[in-house]
C-alpha cells in the first residue's frame, strides 16, 4: 500500500494563522459630540465612526460573520438629545499604528458636531468601566434657591424612589446612583451638576433626578442637558501627558478642555 505524501502547507493559512497569533494594538477616544449631532442615535453614531475609520484607511480589527464591523466599545452609549463633552470609545488595531496617524485620519473625516479631543494607546486586555458620569442643566436663576434646598434633602435621605415608565414599569431607589448634586456658576448663569455612578441595579437617569428635583419643566420645555464628565476605573489618576495625543478640530484650532466650574455656595 502506497502511502499519499504529507500535503504542502498552505502559505496562506500560515500567513493567516501568523497576523491571528499577534495582538492587536488598541487606542482610547475621546470625543465631543455637540450641536445638531446630539439628535444622532448611537447606533448612527457607532456607523458614523465606521465610515470615518473605512474613509480615513485605518486597519482595524473587524468582527466576525457575514456582516464585519470595526472592534468599536463606547463606554456608555449618550442618551439621545444630549451633548457628550468628553465620550469614550474604544478600538482594536489589526496592526499597531501610531496615534498621530490614527489622530490626522479621523480628524479629516469627522463631521461638524463631531471633535476628537485626544487619542491614548491602552494595553490590549484594559476596558472602558465607567466610575463615574456628570450631567449638567442650566437652571433658571430664580430657581437656584429651591434646588439646592431640594438637592440637601435628596443627598440626606435614605432612598429616592421613582417611577421607571418604560417596559418593564417598576420602582427604582435612585439613592445608590446619585454621589452629589450641586449648583454651579458659569458664564451666563447657574447650572445643576448631578454627579451619578453605576450601580448592579442600573443608573439614575438625569430626568428623573430633575423629576424628583421639581425641575419637571425644564425637561418638558426642551432644556439641553449636557455629559460633562465620564470617569473611567483606569483613569483615576491623570495619565502622563507623554500618553495622549491630543486633537485638533477640523478648523485647525485646539479643542478646548471644558472649564471647571466653581460650586455656589
Amino acid at each position: 500500500m502506497v502511502l499519499d505524501p504529507p500535503a504542502a502547507p498552505n502559505p496562506l493559512s500560515a500567513a493567516a494563522s501568523s497576523a491571528d497569533a499577534v495582538a492587536p494594538s488598541k487606542v482610547r477616544i475621546r470625543f465631543q459630540k455637540s450641536n445638531d449631532l446630539r439628535f444622532l442615535s448611537h447606533h448612527d453614531l457607532m456607523r458614523t465612526f465606521e465610515r470615518m475609520l473605512r474613509r480615513a484607511k485605518l486597519p482595524f480589527k473587524s468582527t466576525q460573520g457575514f456582516h464585519p464591523k470595526p472592534r468599536l466599545v463606547f463606554a456608555l452609549s449618550l442618551p439621545l438629545g444630549v451633548i457628550g463633552v468628553e465620550e469614550v470609545v474604544e478600538l482594536e488595531l489589526s496592526q499597531p499604528i501610531s496615534p498621530e496617524t490614527i489622530l490626522a485620519g479621523l480628524v479629516r473625516q469627522a463631521p461638524p458636531g463631531l471633535v476628537i479631543l485626544s487619542i491614548r494607546p491602552i494595553e490590549f486586555r484594559a476596558g472602558a468601566q465607567v466610575r463615574r458620569l456628570c450631567y449638567r442643566v442650566m437652571v433658571p436663576v430664580e430657581a437656584v434657591a429651591d434646588v439646592r434646598r431640594r438637592a440637601a434633602e435628596m443627598l440626606a435621605a435614605t432612598e429616592c424612589r421613582v417611577e421607571r415608565t418604560r417596559p418593564p414599569v417598576r420602582t427604582i431607589d435612585l439613592r445608590p446612583s446619585l454621589r452629589d448634586l450641586r449648583i454651579v456658576e458659569v458664564n451666563d448663569g447657574a447650572a445643576l451638576e448631578m454627579d451619578l455612578c453605576p450601580t448592579p441595579a442600573g443608573t439614575a437617569r438625569p430626568e428623573e433626578v430633575l423629576r424628583l428635583l421639581g425641575l419637571q419643566s425644564l425637561v418638558d420645555s426642551g432644556a439641553v442637558l449636557e455629559r460633562n464628565r465620564l470617569e473611567l476605573t483606569d483613569e483615576t489618576q491623570p495619565p502622563p501627558p507623554s500618553l495622549d495625543v491630543i486633537a485638533t478640530g477640523s478648523s485647525g484650532t485646539v479643542a478646548e478642555a471644558p472649564p471647571v466650574a466653581e460650586g455656589i455656595a
